[in-house]
């Protein structure tokens, strides 16, 4: 077992989080133009790239807000999958040193 991918995927969507936290923060802010967040993943690891999004030319903030809060939460949740995962790991690696010790 490798928790290598649970620790990725937490970072992944760290990263995530941060980008959407800035976006809301700078809703109000005039001319602001949001970054996107997209999680990818391969065999062993999962990854964040981060891109500004389409500029619509408008002189108020582009922050969406019916997009960023679904996108925390889904980041918070996909965090505490990988900590339970984690944690299951912990506890079965603690179960087989028992049994052979």
């Amino acid at each position: 077992m490798n928790i290598s991918s649970n620790i990725s995927s937490i970072g992944a969507h760290q990263t995530m989080m941060n980008v959407n936290a800035n976006n809301i923060a700078n809703v109000n802010s005039d001319g602001f133009i949001p970054k996107d967040t997209r999680i990818s993943g391969s065999q062993n690891s999962v990854s964040a790239s981060i891109r500004s999004a389409k500029d619509n030319g408008s002189s108020k903030s582009q922050t969406n807000l019916a997009k960023e809060i679904p996108d925390q939460i889904v980041a918070g949740n996909a965090v505490a999958v990988n900590v339970a995962a984690i944690k299951t790991q912990d506890e079965m690696f603690g179960s087989l040193l028992d049994i052979k010790a």
